[in-house]
């Protein structure tokens, strides 16, 4: 992955996630409901009927035991480092925060209308809101940006997507909330080599 600008925000978001982990985990269990919720996870309940509206934000940053942790760092390292280089560290912070908070404010929306409300954490949502950026991106860029292709992150969406609505325990409308909100702001904050919006396709 040629990446030739450090990516500062990437590194510095995964390194928060990690400590805010660890930090976690020396006090309590990381899997327990109850604990995380003590500690800034997303629950619907708390968030708008007791205006604890922090946990929209803070959410973002918890995580449910190790394995959940370590395959959102690994995603967000890996294509968050190609779209802080792609369209640099204010508005790549920018669209990754504004994702993760979409992604729980739809979430808190299906909650709402179901009347099913859980307990939720992780930033997936903000993650679905890299990879609905760089859908744009790519398109704009021929169908290629640096070893991604459109195809290969089409097909990224829709097995993540199809493996949260087929298992158990995955927040989808957060994933969808973010994956929207990340196209919907590469629009607004990317601009091609040339200045221009692309009408390319991919190939």
């Amino acid at each position: 992955m040629p990446i030739k600008k450090k990516p500062i925000i990437t590194i510095g978001i995964i390194g928060i996630n990690v400590l805010v982990f660890v930090g976690l985990s020396f006090f309590g269990m990381t899997e327990d409901a109850s604990y995380m919720l003590k500690h800034g996870a997303m629950f619907v309940p708390l968030a708008f009927g007791n205006h604890e509206y922090y946990r929209l934000i803070t959410s973002i940053f918890l995580h449910f035991g190790f394995p959940h942790l370590m395959n959102n760092m690994v995603m967000l390292f890996f294509l968050g480092s190609i779209l802080e280089e792609e369209i640099g560290s204010f508005k790549y912070f920018l669209l990754y925060f504004l994702s993760g908070v979409a992604g729980n404010i739809l979430s808190a929306m299906m909650d709402l209308k179901i009347g099913n409300f859980v307990v939720s954490a992780g930033a997936s949502g903000a993650i679905f809101g890299i990879i609905g950026a760089l859908l744009i991106i790519i398109a704009k860029n021929h169908g290629h940006l640096k070893t991604l292709s459109g195809r290969g992150m089409v097909f990224m969406v829709v097995c993540s997507l199809y493996h949260g609505f087929t298992g158990t325990g995955v927040d989808n409308m957060a994933h969808i909330g973010g994956l929207v909100a990340g196209i919907l702001l590469a629009f607004i904050l990317y601009r091609n080599s040339n200045g221009k919006r692309s009408t390319k396709v991919w190939n």
